[in-house]
């Protein structure tokens, strides 16, 4: 073996020994710098939680117009589809025939009238002569007789008056209530019964100044609407039709049914709803946001800072030496485009918004402040959802 292959194997021990005792050194003066990470403080507010669903509008009140007597009908007085107030005329029909009922019952009125007088008469002068003894108590007792019969006759007639009176005021439909009228369902001309519930439908009409929505809820979100309504007095509601892209219909809810669905585990609700525009008609689908709790106070950070941890979410923090510290979180819902915290963190802690991938606990990082952004969420035109979508919202 030749000398110059000692030498150069001790060469290359000695540069590895000395290399190896040098690298804490290096590492120590001229490591890379500490990573640079955006910190942000926790946006605070007061917020409410609100719940989203799907459902259909009805009207308030809704009345089939029908003709309380049987002829034919005269005139239409509306327009179709128009506004009308309570007691506006709708239809008339041919009153002729009950006009002279009426007649005939006033001529029998006045014969029973008549007969009244007469009878008072006979009661009167039976009564004087009676003393003198001229007239028999027999025939006193059937002069008072005639006169309480023609008493009853008088007021039977008056009742037939009335009654063919009411039946001619009949004559003239008018709507029950304000409301829309819909479509006329016969034109003049025509034979229309009435009198009864199966009798002919000659229009419908709905009140909507406002209207009902109805939807159903879980047990546990009635759960939370009922404990809502004992300490605030009302739960609100924010509606919008299909077309809308924002909640502006006020509402509250008014009402829940008296049982849970059997089979569902859902309970049908309703909320009131303005319709100052009429623009809603019943029957129409839209989308509805309930508040789903009183107002809490919440820190807030972008979604994107919260971490997965198996079943567990977190928050990377930096503490006052720079390092890096992980904070489990409890989340509350969406809002805007940030996630409600409602606990796990302090309103002063700085959380990290960026820089997650050179990220670890324990490691010191060169944290540089950033301002978060608060910013509404865009709301898409309402679409059916298979299970309610609840978000929060600041409190004014």
């Amino acid at each position: 073996m030749r000398p110059c292959n000692f030498a150069t194997v001790s060469v290359l021990a000695t540069a590895f020994v000395l290399g190896a005792c040098g690298a804490p050194q290096a590492q120590e003066h001229g490591g890379p710098p500490p990573s640079q990470v955006e910190v942000a403080i926790p946006l605070s507010a007061q917020v409410s939680d609100w719940n989203g669903y799907t459902g259909r509008f009805e009207a308030v009140e809704r009345v089939e117009v029908r003709a309380r007597v049987s002829g034919y009908v005269k005139s239409v007085n509306f327009d179709d589809g128009a506004r009308v107030k309570a007691g506006e005329l709708l239809f008339t029909l041919d009153d002729r025939p009950f006009r002279a009922t009426l007649a005939q019952a006033e001529a029998q009125l006045a014969q029973a009238k008549a007969e009244l007088s007469q009878a008072e008469s006979d009661v009167e002068r039976s009564e004087m002569l009676s003393k003198s003894g001229a007239v028999s108590v027999e025939e006193l007792e059937q002069n008072r007789t005639r006169l309480a019969s023609a008493a009853a006759t008088v007021a039977a007639a008056e009742a037939g008056v009335d009654a063919a009176r009411l039946d001619l005021s009949f004559t003239r439909v008018t709507a029950p209530i304000d409301g829309r009228v819909s479509a006329r369902n016969v034109d003049p001309g025509n034979l229309v019964a009435g009198g009864n519930s199966s009798g002919d439908i000659l229009t419908t009409l709905v009140r909507d100044d406002e209207l009902y929505f109805t939807f159903n809820v879980s047990e546990s979100d009635y759960l939370r609407y009922m404990r809502t309504e004992e300490t605030e007095g009302s739960v609100k509601a924010e509606a919008r039709l299909q077309d809308e892209t924002t909640f502006t219909r006020q509402g509250e809810m008014v009402f829940a049914d008296n049982r849970m669905g059997d089979t569902t585990g859902s309970i049908r609700v309703r909320a009131l709803v303005g319709n100052e525009d009429g623009i809603i008609r019943p029957g129409m689908t839209g989308e509805i946001r309930v508040s789903g709790s009183t107002t809490y106070p919440a820190l807030m950070v972008p979604q994107a800072a919260v971490q997965t941890d198996g079943t567990r979410r977190t928050l990377f923090l930096v503490n006052e030496r720079n390092e890096v510290e992980t904070a489990p979180v409890e989340l509350g819902p969406l809002s805007g485009n940030m996630q409600v915290i409602r606990s796990g963190i302090e309103a002063n802690d700085r959380v990290i918004v960026n820089g997650f991938v050179r990220t670890r606990a324990g490691a010191v990082v060169n944290p540089v402040p950033v301002q978060l952004d608060y910013q509404a969420a865009p709301e898409d035109p309402a679409k059916v959802q298979s299970r309610p979508a609840m978000s929060a919202r600041p409190v004014n």
